[in-house]
C-alpha cells in the first residue's frame, strides 16, 4: 500500500486546473538530447479580442463562470482551486505575473524593482515597492507583510495550515531597508526561483496568525490590494461578487462589478443563451454550436435546420412518424402526436438558442496546461521500465495530438518537455531520450522482458520483473544445472562425454558474446523490480476490455479479474497533481546504476532492446501477450463525466496503439469527482490520463512531481505529488541542483537534462498542451483565452457605452 505523503514545508502546491476534460548533474549520454542551444518555438498567441482603454466604456458587470464556489479565499492551503486563483487573481498583489510567453514578468503596479544585489556569501533580494502601493484600508504594503507571510509558509509553524512552502523555508531573514518599502530578503541557501516568492502576498493582518490564516481567509479578505476589492460570497446563489477598488492606485477598472458565477459544464450552453454569464470556458460541442450559430441562421429564413433535435430525421421516418399520428390505432396516434410535439418545442428551443449564441465569439488558444499518460510503476507489469518504454514507444503521439486539436484548428504538435511548454524560455523537446513510435522496437522490449505470445499458457513461476531479478534466477538456474552435472555425467554415452567444451563453458562463451554485442546498445539502468502480488477486483460498472475478441486464433483468452494496484489513504490534500518517473531503484545501487548508465554512449538506456533478445513479436500480434500464466493487461481508468468525451476518445486510440503490440487494456471510467482522488493520487491505476499546469518555475514546482518516492517508516510511500511512483536519486539530484543555480541559463540547461533523464525512464508521456475554449461576449476586450498570461482584470469591458449598460439593456 502506498500513501500520498506531503511533507509540511516542503511543497509549492500545483493546480491541476481541474484538468480532467478535458505533469542536478550532468548527463553525457544525453546530451544529444539537451543541447547548448536553446530550440526555437513561439507559443501559440493569446485570442483576448485586444482592444486600447480608450475605446472601452466604463461601468456594467460581467458574469464570468466557474465549476463551483471556491473552498477557500486561501491561495496557499491544500484545498484552493481554479476559483482560488481567479478571484485572488483581481484582489491581491502578484509580483511578478507571466507574460504571454510563460516568463515572469516584474508587475510595476506594486514594484518599482527587485534584483538579487548579493551572491555571496549568501543571497540577497532587494524589492523596492511602488510607493503608491496601499493596502484597502490605506495602509502601505511593505516589510511587514513580507515578514508575516515568509513566517507563516516557512514551515516552522505547524500551527498554519499551508500546503505551498518551497522557497519561504530556504528564506534566513528579511530586513526592512530605508523604509519600509525597500525589503532585503537574505537567504540561508541560494534560490534560482526567488520571483515566485510573495505571489500572491497577503496582508499581515491574515498571515499574522494561525487563526486568521487557517480559518479568516477562507470565506473573507476584509483587507485587499488589487483593481477590485470583495463585496460578498453568496453560497446560496454560487456567486462571488468583486467591486471596483476606490483605493486603487494604478488604472482604474472598467468595470464597475465582476462576478464569478458558478455554472456546471453541462449547463454553459443554455447559460450562454439565457445572458447570465458573459465568459465561460466551453468544451468542443459548444464551440461547434457558436460556431454553426454564426454562419447559419439555424431555420430563421423558414428552412429547416440541419443540425440539432430533428435534423437527422429522414423523409422515410418522417412520413412513418406522420401516419402514425394520423393513423386509425388511437394509442399509436397518441403517442407519435406527443413525440411530434415535443420535438417541435425542441426544435423551437433550439433556435432561439442558436439566435442567442450568435451574440458570442469563441476565443481559443492553447491552455498553460499539458495532459499526459501517466504509467503507474509502483507495481505490477509497469515496474519493469522495458514494459513501460514498450507502451511509450508504441504511442503516435502525433496522432492523438491531431486527434484533439486539429479539428479545432489549433497547432497539433506532441509536447516535447515535461518541464516547460512550447514558447517558454527553456523548451528543448527531449524526447528523443526515449525514440520516437516505434512498433517493432516495443515488442522487442516486451521480449526482452519476457512477454510472449506463449506466456499466458505457461505454468506460473515465481519470477521478478528486472535485469537484477532475472539475473538472480538465472545464477540459481544455473547453479542447479551445475549440481545435476555430475549426477548426468554417470548415465552420460561416450559422445556426450567426448565433447570438447563442458555446458558452463559454453555458456561463458555465449555470455561473452552477448556483453560484447551489449556495449553497442543501450545499457538496461535504474530497471524496477516489479512486484508479484496481484490484488483481484470486481469489475466496476463501465469496464470494457479493448483486445479481447474471443476470435479463433487470437491468443489465450484474458484473466476476467481487473488488475487493481493497493489503494493508499485519502489524498485530497493534493488537490489535483500529476506524474511521476523512471527506473525505481533505491540507496547505494542507485548511484551506481545512474554512473554507468551516464557513461553509456549513443542514447538513453532502455531506449532500445538490447542485442541478443529475444525476436520481436511478428507485426500483426493476436491477441495479449503472456507471462507465468498471466495475460499482459494494464488497468486504464478515464473519467466519465460529461466533459470527459475527449479524454475518452484519446484513450481508446492509445488502447487501440497497445493493442498492436500485445498489450491489453482494461479500461474503467469512474465518476469525475473521484476520479483524482479514489484513483491517481492513491494509485489505483495502471494508465491514467491527466495534466499539470504550465509552471515559470519547473526547479521548484517539478520537483515534487518527480521526486523519488521515500518509504515511510509503516512500509508506505511518501510520494509527495509523484503519483506515477516513479523516481531516481539522479533525477532528484538534477533538480536540486537547478534550483540553487543562480545563472539562468545554467539552472535551465540542468533542467533540460532533468527532462530527458524523465523521458528515459518513461513513468510520464507528455502527449499535447491542452486547448484552451472560451466563450465571450463579441462585445468585450481584453478577456478570454489568455495562454500563459495572467489577465489583466483593470482592462476588461464593453467596446461600447451601450453595451455597457444592464444585461436586460444588452438582450434587447
Amino acid at each position: 500500500m502506498s500513501h500520498v505523503g506531503v511533507p509540511r514545508g516542503t511543497v509549492r502546491k500545483r493546480r491541476s486546473l481541474a484538468l480532467l476534460t478535458a505533469g542536478v548533474l550532468t548527463i553525457p549520454a544525453l546530451a544529444g538530447c539537451s543541447s547548448d542551444s536553446e530550440e526555437t518555438s513561439r507559443a501559440v498567441p493569446q485570442d483576448i479580442a485586444p482592444a486600447a482603454r480608450d475605446r472601452v466604456a466604463d461601468g456594467s458587470t460581467v458574469n464570468w463562470a466557474v465549476d463551483a464556489m471556491p473552498t477557500t479565499l486561501n491561495a496557499f492551503q491544500a484545498d484552493a482551486d481554479t476559483a482560488t486563483t481567479k478571484i485572488t487573481g483581481a484582489l491581491l498583489p502578484t509580483l511578478f505575473p507571466m507574460d504571454a510567453a510563460g516568463h515572469p514578468k516584474l508587475n510595476p503596479d506594486y514594484l518599482e524593482s527587485a534584483k538579487i544585489i548579493e551572491r555571496e556569501p549568501k543571497q540577497v533580494v532587494l524589492y523596492k515597492l511602488n510607493q503608491q502601493a496601499v493596502w484597502s484600508d490605506g495602509r502601505e504594503i511593505g516589510a511587514p507583510d513580507f515578514v508575516a507571510q515568509w513566517r507563516a509558509l516557512s514551515g516552522k509553524d505547524s500551527a498554519f495550515w499551508t500546503a505551498r512552502n518551497a522557497g519561504y523555508e530556504r528564506i534566513e531573514k528579511i530586513e526592512r531597508g530605508s523604509d519600509d518599502l525597500q525589503v532585503r530578503v537574505t537567504f540561508a541557501k541560494p534560490y534560482a526561483d526567488w520571483r515566485s516568492l510573495f505571489s500572491p502576498l497577503y496582508p499581515k493582518e491574515i498571515t499574522g496568525s494561525p487563526d486568521t490564516f487557517n480559518d479568516g481567509a477562507r470565506t473573507a479578505l476584509k483587507n485587499t490590494a488589487g483593481p477590485f476589492q470583495l463585496k460578498g460570497v453568496d453560497k446560496a446563489k454560487g456567486t462571488v461578487t468583486l467591486v471596483r477598488s476606490p483605493r486603487w492606485w494604478g488604472e482604474k477598472a472598467k468595470l464597475d462589478s465582476l462576478v464569478f458565477r458558478v455554472v456546471a459544464p453541462k449547463d454553459r450552453t443554455k447559460a450562454l443563451a439565457d445572458g447570465t454569464v458573459h465568459v465561460t470556458d466551453i468544451d468542443a460541442a459548444t464551440a461547434n454550436r457558436i460556431a454553426l450559430a454564426l454562419a447559419l441562421r439555424d431555420g430563421s429564413n423558414g428552412q429547416p435546420l440541419t443540425h440539432g433535435p430533428g435534423a437527422d430525421l429522414t423523409p422515410a421516418a418522417a412520413l412513418r412518424s406522420w401516419a402514425l399520428a394520423h393513423g386509425s390505432d388511437e394509442k399509436q396516434a397518441e403517442i407519435a402526436q406527443a413525440a411530434r410535439e415535443a420535438n417541435r418545442k425542441a426544435v423551437v428551443a433550439y433556435g432561439a438558442e442558436q439566435k442567442a449564441l450568435r451574440g458570442y465569439a469563441v476565443r481559443k488558444s492553447l491552455e498553460p496546461a499539458y495532459t499526459q499518460l501517466a504509467l503507474n510503476g509502483e507495481s505490477g507489469p509497469l515496474a519493469d521500465d522495458r514494459v513501460r518504454r514498450a507502451v511509450a514507444r508504441a504511442l503516435d503521439r502525433q496522432e492523438l495530438a491531431e486527434t484533439v486539436l486539429k479539428p479545432l484548428g489549433l497547432p497539433a504538435k506532441p509536447l516535447g518537455s515535461h518541464l516547460a511548454l512550447a514558447g517558454q524560455p527553456g523548451y528543448k523537446d527531449g524526447s528523443g531520450a526515449l525514440g520516437d513510435q516505434n512498433t517493432k522496437e516495443a515488442q522487442a522490449l516486451l521480449a526482452d522482458a519476457g512477454w510472449t505470445q506463449g506466456g499466458a499458457a505457461e505454468k506460473p513461476k515465481d519470477t521478478k520483473a528486472g535485469s537484477e531479478a532475472e539475473k538472480k534466477d538465472a545464477e540459481k538456474e544455473g547453479e542447479e544445472k551445475k549440481a545435476g552435472t555430475a549426477e548426468k555425467s554417470e548415465k552420460a554415452d561416450a559422445d556426450e562425454k567426448k565433447t570438447d567444451k563442458t555446458e558452463a563453458e559454453e555458456k561463458a562463451e555465449e555470455k561473452a558474446d552477448k556483453d560484447k554485442d551489449a556495449d553497442k546498445d543501450a545499457d538496461k539502468a535504474d530497471r524496477a523490480a516489479a512486484g508479484s502480488d496481484e490484488s483481484a477486483a470486481s469489475r466496476a460498472e463501465g469496464l470494457y476490455i479493448v483486445g479481447q475478441d474471443d476470435k479463433p486464433g487470437a491468443g489465450p483468452a484474458r484473466s476476467a479479474a481487473t488488475h487493481v494496484l493497493a489503494p493508499s489513504r485519502d489524498a485530497a490534500a493534493q488537490s489535483i497533481a500529476l506524474l511521476r518517473q523512471a527506473g525505481a531503484v533505491s540507496g547505494d545501487s542507485a548511484a551506481a546504476k545512474v554512473t554507468a548508465q551516464d557513461k553509456q554512449p549513443g542514447g538513453a538506456a532502455g531506449a532500445y532492446a538490447p542485442v541478443g533478445t529475444a525476436a520481436p513479436a511478428p507485426a500483426s500480434v493476436k491477441g495479449p501477450l503472456g507471462k507465468d500464466g498471466k495475460t499482459l493487461t494494464l488497468r486504464f481508468v478515464l473519467p466519465a463525466g460529461p466533459g470527459s468525451q475527449s479524454l475518452r476518445g484519446v484513450g481508446d486510440r492509445i488502447a487501440a496503439m497497445l493493442e498492436k503490440i500485445g498489450i491489453g487494456t482494461e479500461i474503467t471510467k469512474v465518476p469525475d469527482e473521484s476520479y483524482f482522488k479514489d484513483h491517481i493520487a492513491s494509485g489505483d491505476y495502471d494508465l491514467a490520463l491527466y495534466s499539470w499546469p504550465a509552471t515559470a518555475y519547473p526547479a521548484t514546482d517539478g520537483r515534487p512531481i518527480y521526486a523519488k518516492p521515500e518509504p515511510a517508516t509503516d512500509g508506505s510511500l511518501l510520494v509527495e505529488q509523484n503519483y506515477t511512483r516513479v523516481g531516481t536519486d539522479h533525477i532528484d539530484q538534477l533538480f536540486d541542483q537547478a534550483v540553487a543555480e543562480l545563472d539562468e541559463k545554467a539552472s535551465r540547461e540542468l533542467m533540460k537534462q532533468a527532462d530527458a533523464r524523465i523521458w528515459a525512464a518513461a513513468g510520464s508521456i507528455p502527449l499535447f498542451q491542452r486547448p484552451q475554449l472560451v466563450a465571450v461576449d463579441k462585445k468585450l476586450s481584453n478577456v478570454g483565452a489568455f495562454g500563459f498570461a495572467a489577465p489583466r482584470y483593470q482592462d476588461i469591458g464593453f467596446t461600447d457605452r451601450q453595451a455597457a449598460g444592464s444585461p436586460a439593456d444588452r438582450k434587447k
